[in-house]
Order: structure tokens, then C-alpha cells, then sequence
């Protein structure tokens, strides 16, 4: 293949999602700066690695190849955002709140949405937004996380579970104000 066809392909398949890899990196890495040099960094490793795709689905190739990027460059400059544990009783609710998206629609305040997504673990902020912000289905965050189909389900409950309670932690420290 011809490095010109080559490119054409890549331009097609991979490029139209280039959207969708900045907005993983930045929620993984929390920082827009990091998000665009790892992106950038993606791409690169993407089209040098673009004889060995196959055609499939270039979003979930794409996004594969950035989430691992990300968690590379997270492991060498900030280990211990990969080192978060989920803490049961750290964790339990205190009081019975309505879902993330319920609180979004009733008028929550986007920035608190946003706060709590960063408070996630990187496991479980990489599953919130790969289905509800990109749309991806279980099936496809699994390819891309390379995980078991149950232990997304696990992550996306954990973390919605989560989300509901910094939102709702949120609402209450805003009213007592």
C-alpha cells in the first residue's frame, strides 16, 4: 500500500474521531494540555501501527490506542491515580439521593457534574465516559479497556454509585451555604 492510500485510509477511519480520543484523554488525565500532546501521541502511534488494522470499527481502535497511551503516561507521571481502591464504607451513602442524570436534568449544576466525574478513579471516570459521554456500548468499552463484559458493568454501577453521592454531597454543602 502506497504511503499516499495509506494515509487516505487513515484519514477516513481514524480522523472523523478525533473529538472522541481528546475527550477520553482529558477526563483521564484531567488536564487539556496532557490530553492534546497524548492524543497527538496516539495519532502518531496509530498511523505508524495502521498496516495492522483490519477495518473494523476505527473508534474503538483509536480509543484502545489512546486509553493505553494515557494510562502509560499516568503510570510514569502520576502513579497514584492508578492506585485509587474503591472503600466500601468510605463509599456508602449516607442518605438516599436521586441518579447523576436525574440531578443533571432537575437543573444540577454542570461544573459539580464535572468535579465529581474528576473525583472518579481513572477506572471508573474511563467507563462513565466512554458510555455516556461517547456512547460506546459494554461490549465495545471492554474491547477498548480490555476487560471482561461484567467488569464494565461492574465499573459503570460502581461509578454512577459514586457520581450519585459526590452529587449529592455537593447539593448539600451548596444548600447549607
Amino acid at each position: 500500500m502506497s504511503e499516499q492510500n495509506k494515509l487516505e485510509r487513515f484519514e477516513r477511519a481514524v480522523l472523523p474521531h478525533l473529538d472522541a480520543a481528546y475527550n477520553l484523554a482529558r477526563w483521564l488525565t484531567r488536564q487539556a494540555e496532557d490530553a492534546e500532546d497524548l492524543v497527538q501521541e496516539s495519532y502518531l502511534r496509530a498511523f505508524k501501527s495502521f498496516d495492522t488494522f483490519r477495518g473494523a470499527d476505527g473508534r474503538a481502535w483509536i480509543l484502545t490506542i489512546v486509553r493505553n497511551t494515557c494510562y502509560t503516561w499516568l503510570g510514569q507521571h502520576r502513579p497514584e491515580e492508578l492506585t485509587m481502591a474503591f472503600d466500601e464504607e468510605l463509599h456508602s451513602p449516607a442518605t438516599q439521593a436521586s441518579s447523576p442524570e436525574a440531578m443533571l436534568l432537575e437543573g444540577a449544576d454542570r461544573e459539580l457534574l464535572r468535579k465529581a466525574l474528576e473525583e472518579l478513579p481513572a477506572e471508573f471516570r474511563e467507563a462513565v465516559i466512554l458510555r455516556d459521554l461517547e456512547g460506546l456500548s459494554y461490549k465495545e468499552i471492554a474491547d477498548v479497556a480490555g476487560i471482561p463484559l461484567g467488569t464494565v458493568m461492574s465499573r459503570l454501577a460502581r461509578a454512577r454509585k459514586l457520581l450519585e453521592q459526590c452529587l449529592a454531597a455537593g447539593v448539600s454543602k451548596e444548600s447549607l451555604r
